[in-house]
């Protein structure tokens, strides 16, 4: 049967023979835990009672209950740990270099594991008796982890730090020599600089996160490690550079000093600490860099010339921290734009009008830019330059070349792209292949990601798309869903371009559908004909006449009207007639030769074809008035027919225009003659509608651009609340930086229509900053 233990001496002695057997485990040894749980709760109930004994009465003072007997048991632990690290002291004060150095970090890691385990067993005593005392602010006082590493320093680092900082240095440079050492114990041993820094009043933080190891305080670090380690790694570095470039090669010297650099900052990661990296750069900057900038710089253009990627990347890589990057930077500039000029001489310039010579012009170039500029340093990390200063380069070429300096359109690349994305999607007999299709519109959206006014080749795009859909002219729809794709990927502004492409494939449903409800309905007159439901906003078109038409195409708008109406309640329909067309048949128009002719005419030629079937001669005034247009609009109409023969003009107006008298007479070919058996009078009228397309997308870019400015603005207000006049400015022009490039002033006025609108105010007593209104 085992005895009671009843006094605090026989605990003491107990406790004692357990710390003794804690602080000598060797956890490296034995791989195990210095006790047992059994003897670990034994030892923590020890410190309880000990901690719950009687009232004792001091000399001093009286000290009642555990008050007394806290204190009575730090001061045993206290003289405990200053003996037991002053054998640790002893042990090391007679030892140099690395032995010292071997000694100091094995000791070191066992007393803090043993000091983990002593702080787990008096955690009563650092919850109770240590915590009121560190509370009413007594600075002798340490919660028992912090007591034991307050004591090392004491005892042992504070006598020995110049010998142990020597050893970790001297280490240090036999690494950079090349010679083999153990590596660990510069790591052990700075840690222990690091830990050595204790923050008594974040005390409270670590009995609650549980945290055995102290708050760092970087000094001791810093004064008795970093200051050193970098005067150190100066003087070193100044030496190896000066005696190294003497006798070696430039290029040489870039390999050794790009290798040195990246040694440093895998030593600073792994060993020191974080702040560290820093200084350190600074002082190879310094020491490595700086002092031969010159010589990089006379060499730079030389690594240029011979291509030498290698060279290059090492320098920007380098550099990259330092002001003398921007010189780097322009110097590869000045070179990209030598370059790109000398290959736009090599090409000869393209007619302005002709898409497809254009676009390849400008393909021409790119490829063969880039062989020039990028190409060489594709192996190595140079390429993100190159391929920078190409790009930016580039960007300026395709936007300002002589094509749209000549054009006095800044619109005017836009436009051409978009023209040449149109003869590659609509039919034709020379259609590419469906992989040299793909290919080509790669190849056009690798022009159009240098392209700045992005919403102008939209808006271009959107009207082109609107007449292949429409016309039903689209090589296939996969292509241009694959088109679509494309763009939305790139800029994000397609919705519209995807919606149409929508309405076109529910149109031919629609139709369908309509056909079938007309079937057995024999007393209506139907003509053979194909709806497009458009949906409105979407689609580049807006109502841009209303006319005179034919009896039987009445009554078959009508009819789908009302079909439409009955599935569609409450949906209103807008007929776009300027966008109709149609195919007309002569039946014995020229009785001297049976051929029969066809035409393909839009709605008013059709209504002006079929006046003929009731006379042959009409003057310009009764035309307008049957088909219910003035002179301006109707004279584009009969241009084509004239034009073909179909219809001659009495008089000498060889051009029509304007300016043709009313009286003016037109009268029907009866003796009209045409190789082709099927004419198209719309095709005639493209130039028109070119020139019109241009002035309509300029006006459109305007208004959009207007709007889009707006919604940016709004949903940057909504999300930051406040914010200062140049910031909203700069935010402004990054969202917008991928469709185009907005104008500072049009910023500013449509952050006034917003303040009209009272989506914002300004925020008073600060007129430059702005305040969303919820």
């Amino acid at each position: 049967m085992a005895l009671a233990i009843t006094t605090k001496e026989e605990i003491w002695n107990e406790l004692r023979d357990g710390l003794t057997k804690i602080y000598k485990f060797d956890k490296d040894i034995n791989f195990q835990r210095p006790v047992s749980t059994k003897e670990f709760m034994h030892l923590y109930n020890h410190v309880y009672n000990f901690c719950t004994g009687q009232v004792k009465v001091t000399a001093n003072r009286p000290i009642i209950g555990q008050e007394f007997n806290g204190y009575d048991l730090y001061e045993r632990l206290k003289k405990f740990i200053r003996d037991f690290v002053s054998e640790y002291f002893v042990t090391c004060k007679d030892l140099e270099a690395s032995q010292l150095l071997e000694k100091y970090t094995t000791f070191w890691k066992q007393f803090k594991f043993s000091s983990k385990f002593a702080n787990d067993i008096f955690a009563h005593l650092n919850r109770h008796w240590i915590s009121r005392e560190l509370d009413e602010g007594n600075q002798d006082v340490y919660e028992i982890f912090n007591l034991a590493i307050v004591t090392w320093k004491t005892i042992f680092f504070d006598t020995l730090h110049q010998n142990i900082t020597a050893a970790i240095l001297k280490l240090i440079e036999q690494d950079r020599n090349g010679e083999k050492i153990q590596i660990s114990l510069i790591g052990d041993a700075i840690s222990s600089y690091l830990e050595l820094g204790i923050n008594k009043h974040d005390y409270h933080a670590n009995l609650i996160l549980k945290a055995h190891r102290p708050i760092a305080d970087l000094t001791i670090y810093q004064n008795h490690f970093e200051k050193h380690f970098l005067e150190d790694t100066r003087r070193y570095y100044t030496t190896e550079s000066t005696e190294f470039i003497q006798n070696n090669s430039f290029t040489e010297y870039l390999k050794k000093i790009e290798l040195r650099f990246q040694e440093e900052c895998d030593r600073c990661t792994n060993y020191f600490h974080e702040s560290t990296q820093d200084h350190l750069l600074k002082i190879l900057d310094d020491v490595l860099i700086k002092p031969h900038t010159e010589l990089v710089l006379s060499e730079f253009e030389s690594l240029l010339n011979h291509q030498n990627g290698e060279g290059l990347a090492r320098i920007f890589s380098l550099f990259e921290r330092m002001e003398e990057l921007k010189m780097f930077r322009r110097m590869l500039d000045q070179d990209t734009e030598k370059m790109l000029r000398e290959t736009t001489d090599k090409f000869a310039s393209p007619d302005m009008n002709d898409p497809k010579q254009y676009v390849n012009y400008i393909r021409d170039v790119h490829h063969h830019f880039s062989t020039l500029v990028a190409d060489p340093f594709k192996s190595s990390a140079f390429f993100v330059h190159a391929k920078e200063s190409m790009d930016k380069a580039f960007a300026s070429f395709i936007n300002r070349n002589q094509v749209i300096e000549e054009s006095k359109s800044l619109s005017k690349a836009p436009e051409l792209l978009a023209r040449y994305c149109d003869l590659l999607l609509r039919k034709s007999a020379k259609n590419s292949e469906e992989m040299e299709l793909e290919d080509l519109l790669n190849q056009v959206m690798d022009v159009f990601e240098y392209i700045e006014d992005k919403d102008v080749f939209i808006n271009y795009y959107s009207k082109l798309l609107a007449k292949r859909l429409i016309n039903e002219l689209s090589v296939s729809d996969e292509a241009e869903s694959n088109m679509i794709g494309k763009l939305q990927q790139m800029c994000g502004y397609t919705s519209n371009l995807q919606r149409m492409f929508t309405d076109a494939g529910l149109s031919k449903n629609i139709t369908e559908n309509y056909r079938q409800y007309i079937v057995g309905r024999p007393t209506e007159q139907h003509v053979n004909f194909s709806i497009m439901v458009l949906t409105s906003g979407v689609w580049p078109a807006q109502q841009n006449f209303i006319c005179q038409i034919p009896k039987s195409l009445s009554l078959c708008m009508d009819s789908f009207t009302n079909f439409y109406m009955k599935q569609h309640n409450g949906r209103k329909l807008a007929w776009l007639l300027h966008m109709c067309h149609g195919e007309v048949t002569d039946t014995g128009l020229n009785t001297k030769n049976a051929r029969k002719y066809t035409f393909m005419a839009s709605t008013a030629q059709i209504t002006v074809l079929m006046l003929f079937n009731e006379a042959t001669e009409y003057t310009l005034a009764q035309i307008c008035e049957h088909v219910e247009l003035k002179k301006e609009q109707i004279m584009p109409y009969l241009q084509p027919i004239v034009k073909v023969g179909l219809v001659k003009v009495v008089g000498s107006y060889s051009d029509l225009d304007d300016n043709v008298p009313d009286e003016t007479k037109f009268v029907l070919n009866t003796e009209f003659q045409n190789k082709k058996m099927k004419l198209d009078l719309t095709k005639i009228r493209i130039h028109n509608e070119a020139k019109k397309d241009v002035e309509e997308v300029q006006r459109s870019v305007v208004d959009d651009r207007r709007h889009v400015i707006q919604a940016a603005i709004v949903r940057i207000m909504k999300t930051r609340k406040t914010l200062k006049h140049n910031q909203l400015m700069t935010e402004v022009l990054q969202q917008l930086s991928t469709l185009f490039q907005p104008q500072v002033p049009m910023i500013k006025k449509c952050i006034d229509l917003l303040i009209e609108k009272e989506y914002i105010k300004r925020v008073e007593n600060d007129k430059d900053t702005y305040e969303y209104i919820s």
